[in-house]
């Protein structure tokens, strides 16, 4: 039975599935920390996508895992199939880093992933709806959020690596 994030004991336990309409393995998730980012091809902050690869590449062998969540709520940024988006993705940015089918991340149809992470304040203590495209969501190991981001954060900003370095081993 699929346990939605209510119910579920962390974030890990939410089922996700690709953006190739296959389940997402768990285990790319489970155990090791994750920034997972709701993302959008056609948005003012889709350069961010360059930056998020050299986060992958650089931490990936410590133990970091950065996820796209494809949306298409905000200003209908993200129009594409499941194909287009790859092929974007891909071909502009150069992402190999796992994306998830699209996902709602507000309203009464967000998914149960988003749920979760909307619960936790971002640096001024806001907490709740995701306010626009690459807003990033920084989980424990453990499956539990632990950091919040807006969008106009860069992949590298030093209090965004400051968080990811603190999550993982040395």
């Amino acid at each position: 039975m699929a346990r939605s994030a209510d119910t579920a004991s962390n974030v890990y336990d939410v089922p996700l599935t690709g953006l190739a309409g296959r389940p997402l393995n768990p285990d790319l998730l489970r155990g090791r920390v994750t920034l997972i980012v709701n993302v959008a091809s056609e948005c003012g902050y889709t350069p961010q996508y360059t930056g998020l690869q050299r986060l992958y590449e650089r931490y990936r062998e410590r133990g970091l895992v950065v996820l796209g969540a494809p949306c298409n709520q905000f200003g209908g940024q993200e129009p594409g199939t499941a194909e287009q988006i790859a092929e974007f993705c891909s071909t502009i940015y150069a992402v190999r880093f796992p994306l998830t089918e699209k996902l709602a991340v507000n309203g009464p149809d967000r998914h149960p992933l988003f749920l979760a992470l909307t619960r936790i304040a971002d640096d001024d203590g806001e907490a709740g709806d995701v306010a626009w495209n690459f807003e990033k969501f920084l989980v424990s190991a453990d499956g539990e959020p632990v950091a919040r981001f807006r969008s106009a954060t860069e992949p590298d900003d030093p209090q965004l690596t400051a968080a990811i370095e603190a999550q993982l081993p040395n």
